[in-house]
């Protein structure tokens, strides 16, 4: 893992370069002030007058305005281009919770790796908001407040099995894996949803409207100790 370039007590507004609507931002600064960007994520910060405390990423799409706008000291290239800029940043950012905007658009490659870097690095806690829904790496057990009626989708990207309270269709006894069984679609049935995993790599989906009590059961749910790895874990 690389040593953090963003360190903070609270929490993170993580832009990236795609589309990222003025609502959108202003909804993730306000519940998480200090913004860093990814790549061209500098870019939609500059322009809605935020200057990121930090620029993560191979700068193959931050305009050359940018550069000259952002302090030299903000700018943190990493050319690997075998990881994306939004899991280049994740794994660079210490901060309670981190909420991920202009992640979400028509590639469909970009929208994967982002839920590929969420399930490999399930010890970030990481929202990514899109235009209907959030998405975020299930920690090890989350006590989520929502409204019966509610849809709650779980994806998992490994072998992941749990227990559940308050679904429609209950998570004992299943077998999660991509490959296989997965979780998408369920309802939510009690006002109190309980979901526990045996290890990292399942996705929960919830609608964007659940953003703050999904901010709330991160916070006060454990975390996941360390970066995914399958072989260890056997998964």
């Amino acid at each position: 893992m690389n040593p953090p370039i963003v360190q903070s007590r609270t929490a993170v507004t993580l832009a990236g370069g795609g589309a990222l609507p003025a609502r959108d931002l202003k909804l993730a600064l306000a519940r998480a002030p200090v913004a860093v960007a990814a790549d061209s994520g500098a870019d939609q910060l500059l322009a809605a007058g935020v200057m990121p405390e930090a620029v993560v990423g191979d700068f193959d799409s931050i305009s050359a305005a940018a550069r000259a706008a952002i302090p030299p000291g903000r700018m943190h290239p990493t050319p690997d281009q075998d990881r994306s800029d939004f899991d280049k940043a994740l794994q660079v950012i210490e901060a309670p919770l981190i909420l991920a905007v202009g992640f979400t658009g028509a590639r469909l490659d970009h929208g994967l790796a982002v839920m590929n870097a969420l399930a490999r690095l399930p010890h970030r806690r990481c929202i990514v908001i899109g235009p209907k829904d959030i998405a975020f790496a299930a920690p090890p057990r989350l006590s989520l407040r929502l409204r019966p009626g509610d849809l709650l989708s779980l994806f998992p990207l490994a072998r992941v099995a749990g227990t559940s309270e308050g679904l429609h269709w209950p998570l004992h006894g299943l077998d999660f894996a991509p490959w296989g069984m997965i979780g998408t679609s369920n309802r939510v049935t009690a006002p109190r949803v309980q979901l526990a995993f045996d290890r990292p790599g399942m996705l929960a989906i919830l609608p964007r409207a659940r953003l703050d009590r999904a901010i709330t059961a991160l916070l006060a749910a454990p975390a996941w100790s360390a970066p995914y790895a399958p072989a260890a874990r056997g998964g």
